[in-house]
């Protein structure tokens, strides 16, 4: 390890670690109990018994519930604010949603912000985009990752973050690549979880979304999906299981679209059915904006509050609803009932409403954590030993995002209160003997030249993803139309210096005809407003790159899952099938014997690692990971299972990720890792019985650095 000053050294999940107490300290004053000590809004028990704060939530919505009248109740049931959320990128008042009120009753209003890359109200930090911390393979981080957006979204006032987004991914086109955490649903699932009781903590309540397919922006509005039952139990449902069993998440927001010809915010087979009477959900599910089709289509089908006015849930349309006896009056007391007891369960009745100003209170805490996560997230892809850097006398940095940070646009755009770029990062770090010099990579033969003339260049390279639309294509001459063509440009540079690195700020996967031309690529997603010092750290070795892909990087455009099939992605007729099954991201590749360039699971440490001693039973594998390396790393030890098929009817993927883990080892040190299994991890949704079963055979047990480089073995099961 280089140098002695303050946190150089720390490998990327200790400085998430660092990172984590230090958020803890900031936070520990205004902790979500001294909140509820504080004097309610609700009134005074004895002539308002349902405000007695130590009453269930059920039993004080129960009070409440009768004292409520017809408008008033309809009047709970959907936000009252279009505009909030167009205009919460550009001011600190302007909520994404605000859901009134009952006065009279001490029903306070319930306020809203998007969240899951940040708080978007006006200036917030700009966390790393959550692809970013999908790569990280860390739920440590993904709990400072909630941690730290619930924290800004309470000092902005808000009771409620949108947040965050578990949609699994079908498609690398997918405009919102960048706002989930990738193509594996155990993935998904496990950050998930912690990334809840992060936000949950700081006392404001979550919105885990999109139930319960969203795959892509293209006709998103009006896109039919037909989707098999075991697919969307394998596949989809997952990280929204685990976020209502596991971290219960307050609410669950439902998406666009019509599963199996269902609207998703009227689909009573999935909110009444399976999220509320097999999961046992007790929340409320709010919609997406504008998603409800049909007032009591909805009603009947399970959606609680409409955003982000009531278009279908008005007194005019829900009163004709009863009154013509197409909705029950006991259907919309139930909707009623399950707001109330989130807001009750959450103590929103019992503290003053949170007050917002974020801008006199110190945000160390949230710059830390946006410099730990990135680092944890920035991944190593190749690396020919230009890195990690030494001492260049000379540095040309090429392509305008070396000036700026990067990010996906839509809900998830947050305005930062500064950026540290990466020339700043990258300058302050090389110090006066190395001269950094920067050209925006607009002429070619300018970049060339610039590059030529130094030690080493490293080249910048974006994509454009976002909400609204899918990209174009996965190379980087269309992926930003107003870059122009980036793979040329690359090429270029590496012709004219042989030292070349890429960066690449992207939200996803892309294209990389040119990873035989330059020595070194390092994949920082789009890396927030502390973009610079995570980058120069990781490249100048003082952490080791703590990212693995949670996305298969494809050798060309018609490898990827769903391409070349217009009836599976976009679609036909505004309708998708989704005939590939399973196999899903990584699956596909193994299933169709497809070689990716850079495969679901891969990042490279400045150190080397071996695994020994792998154990398997019906409970637990462990393996012994030993750093073989001079320095200390950053190992991501992943297990991987290849299951049996009961039949002909129910293919397998050849693995299936069902467990990781995060170590920081120093040289020669050796870590045992465990990964605990129960029947779920060996499971298959049987359509037949409706539920989970482990089918008899042969488990192949798989443990390695990535779902192409398996370093141990074993079984399980009977097996011959």
């Amino acid at each position: 390890m280089r140098g002695t000053k303050p946190g150089r050294g720390l490998p990327g999940a200790l400085a998430v670690a660092s990172a984590l107490a230090l958020t803890a300290v900031l936070t520990a004053a205004s902790a979500p109990g001294e909140a509820r000590a504080a004097a309610g809004r609700c009134g005074d028990p004895a002539s308002r018994p349902w405000c007695g704060a130590a009453l269930a939530p059920d039993r004080r919505a129960a009070l409440l519930l009768p004292r409520l009248t017809a408008d008033e109740k309809i009047a709970l049931l959907a936000a009252d604010d279009p505009f909030g959320g167009p205009l919460g990128g550009f001011s600190e008042d302007a909520h994404a949603d605000t859901a009134g009120g009952i006065p009279r009753l001490g029903v306070p209003p319930v306020l809203m912000a998007d969240g899951p890359a940040g708080v978007r109200q006006g200036k917030a930090t700009a966390l790393p985009a959550p692809i970013a911390l999908a790569a990280a393979f860390d739920p440590k981080a993904a709990r400072l990752y909630g941690g730290t957006v619930g924290w800004e979204a309470r000092h902005r006032g808000n009771d409620l973050v949108f947040g965050p987004t578990v949609d699994v991914l079908r498609t690398p086109r997918n405009g919102r690549t960048f706002e989930g955490f990738g193509e594996d649903p155990y993935l998904s699932a496990t950050l998930g979880v912690p990334w809840i009781q992060g936000a949950q903590a700081q006392g404001v309540m979550t919105s885990v979304k999109h139930m319960a397919v969203y795959t892509q922006e293209t006709d998103r509005l009006s896109l039919g999906m037909n989707v098999d039952p075991r697919t969307l139990r394998e596949i989809y449902l997952p990280p929204f299981e685990a976020a209502v069993k596991d971290a219960g998440a307050a609410t669950v927001m439902c998406g666009f679209g019509r599963l199996n010809g269902r609207w998703a915010c009227q689909d009573g087979a999935v909110l009444n059915g399976i999220l509320r009477s097999e999961w046992g959900f007790t929340g409320f599910v709010p919609s997406d904006h504008t998603a409800a089709q049909d007032a009591a289509g909805a009603a009947n089908g399970g959606l609680d509050m409409e955003l982000p006015m009531g278009r279908r849930y008005n007194a005019l349309l829900l009163k004709s609803a009863v009154a013509q006896r197409k909705v029950a009056q006991a259907t919309i007391d139930a909707h009623v009932r399950n707001i109330l007891r989130t807001m009750f369960r959450f103590g929103v009745f019992d503290r003053q409403a949170y007050p917002n100003d974020l801008t006199r209170i110190d945000r160390t805490g949230s710059r830390n954590a946006a410099r730990a996560i990135a680092e944890g997230g920035i991944t190593l892809l190749k690396n020919d030993g230009v890195l990690p850097l030494a001492a260049p006398r000379s540095i040309a940095l090429i392509g305008r995002a070396a000036r700026q940070s990067p990010s996906g646009f839509g809900s998830a755009k947050v305005v930062p209160f500064g950026t540290v770029s990466a020339q700043d990062g990258i300058a302050r770090r090389a110090g006066a003997g190395t001269k950094v010099t920067y050209h925006d990579g607009d002429d070619r033969g300018g970049a060339a030249e610039a590059a030529r003339g130094a030690d080493l260049a490293i080249v910048f390279a974006t994509d454009s993803q976002g909400e609204f639309f899918d990209k174009s294509c996965l190379t980087l001459q269309c992926g930003d139309p107003l870059r122009g063509d980036q793979d040329g440009l690359i090429s270029e540079v590496a012709k004219a210096n042989p030292n070349t690195i890429v960066v690449l700020n992207t939200g996803g996967p892309v294209l990389t005809p040119w990873a035989g031309q330059v020595r070194g690529i390092v994949e920082a997603w789009y890396p927030g407003q502390e973009a610079g010092d995570a980058l120069a750290r990781v490249l100048y070795g003082d952490v080791d790159p703590g990212g693995r892909l949670p996305v298969t990087f494809p050798v060309s455009e018609n490898d990827a899952p769903a391409s070349g099939n217009p009836a599976q992605y976009p679609g036909l007729g505004k309708s998708a099938t989704f005939s590939e099954g399973v196999m899903v991201g990584y699956r596909h590749y193994d299933a169709k014997g497809i070689a990716p360039r850079f495969p679901f699971g891969h990042g490279l440490s400045y150190t080397t690692f071996a695994y020994g001693g792998l154990s398997v039973t019906s409970k637990a594998v462990r393996v012994t990971v030993t750093n073989t390396g001079r320095r200390a790393g950053v190992a991501v030890p992943q297990l991987y299972i290849g299951m049996p098929s009961p039949g002909v009817e129910v293919p397998q993927p050849p693995k299936q990720l069902k467990g990781y883990a995060k170590v920081a080892l120093g040289p020669g040190q050796s870590a045992k890792v465990t990964f605990p299994l129960s029947p779920r991890s060996l499971a298959y949704w049987n359509q037949a019985a409706k539920a989970w079963k482990v089918a008899p055979g042969c488990y192949k047990i798989m443990v390695g650095d990535s779902s192409r480089r398996i370093a141990r073995t074993g079984t399980l099961g009977t097996c011959r």
